[in-house]
């Protein structure tokens, strides 16, 4: 029964699953929209009335009704209960990338949510998609953080290194990992992304963070084989994003959050984002001196010791893992590695 069940999710269509699998995926939904409320900062809870709680906050998703083919845009609330939808009763467009390019007034949008219809996520049978689908550019660090240098036994770098991955690797929260038929050696790093709000050439660091639209989780996959084309970055599926985009103005310090890797109830990697060697201002001045930074392009900023590579003995992912990927006040992912592409 469990190989036909996994025949169903590989081959069908999310609304042609049985019930019973369509309700496995409602409780992952679940699990991970309450995480949003377990991972918070103390402070942060503590200035936040209940009341305001359970209002949708600047945490942006996009996501389809089930039996409908419609992407729209929604909104959820700090506690991971409550949830807005947008793109019906607003002037905000149906998918994020539009929607960043509009620069909607956060302030005016969140004076807006008390006149909206504000539902239970648990009442809503949704899928959930990819926060962001098609950016113009994806770009990652290599070597961005003191402990992934120590592991590899390599000196700290003084100039950041950076790599490119594209659209067709990014998938949802909630979705598999293909593995690949030509990749035996298959690696993983948890890591916080920034998403650009606004154009931007040659800024300074100070400037840097008014261009940001916000923070997301990301689990940058990674082949490690020789012959892997483009060193094994862009590969479809190897970039899971989600399980939402968090608006700049609800993480007070980008550079104190901290990161996990759990991968079959092993935890592999945990760290903390003020351990980045180049921080995200940095990065952002560095990356905006030589081309142009857009609406929705996504800079991954690198990830904490613990990959499967400088693992003893090594650890590379199969067919069958399942990987946790989270960083607090953004979220968790729950990602299943399956079988390549037939």
């Amino acid at each position: 029964m469990s190989a036909l069940m996994q025949l169903l999710r590989s081959y069908f269509p999310k609304w042609c699953l049985p019930r019973s699998d369509r309700q496995l995926q409602k409780h992952l939904q679940h699990h991970i929209f309450r995480q949003l409320q377990t991972n918070q900062l103390t402070n942060v809870l503590v200035d936040i009335k209940p009341s305001e709680q359970v209002l949708p906050k600047c945490r942006f998703m996009q996501y389809r009704r089930m039996n409908d083919h419609v992407k729209r845009l929604g909104m959820v609330s700090e506690d991971g209960n409550k949830m807005v939808e947008l793109s019906s009763i607003t002037c905000a467009a149906s998918n994020m990338m539009d929607f960043i390019q509009q620069r909607y007034c956060m302030d005016s949008l969140l004076d807006s949510v008390q006149y909206m219809t504000v539902q239970d996520v648990d009442a809503v049978d949704l899928h959930l998609l990819p926060p962001i689908d098609n950016p113009g550019k994806i770009i990652g660090i290599d070597c961005n953080y003191v402990d992934n240098c120590d592991e590899q036994h390599i000196s700290i770098p003084k100039e950041p290194s950076f790599h490119v991955k594209f659209a067709n690797s990014i998938t949802g929260a909630l979705d598999n990992i293909r593995s690949h038929n030509l990749a035996r050696h298959i690696d993983y790093g948890c890591q916080l992304a920034v998403v650009i709000g606004k154009k931007c050439r040659d800024v300074t660091k100070k400037e840097a963070f008014n261009y940001v639209f916000g923070f997301m989780v990301v689990q940058d996959i990674l082949a490690r084989d020789r012959s892997a084309v483009l060193g094994g970055h862009p590969m479809d599926t190897f970039l899971p994003l989600g399980p939402t985009i968090v608006h700049r103005c609800h993480i007070p310090d980008i550079n104190n959050l901290w990161i996990k890797t759990i991968v079959n109830g092993e935890q592999r990697q945990t760290g903390n984002t003020k351990n980045m060697i180049f921080k995200v201002d940095f990065l952002i001045h560095r990356l905006s001196q030589y081309i142009t930074l857009c609406p929705g392009d996504i800079i991954l900023t690198g990830t904490p010791a613990g990959a499967g590579a400088y693992r003893q003995p090594s650890s590379f992912l199969k067919p069958g893992d399942l990987i946790e990927s989270e960083i607090q006040n953004l979220g968790k992912m729950c990602n299943k590695v399956v079988n390549s592409y037939s």
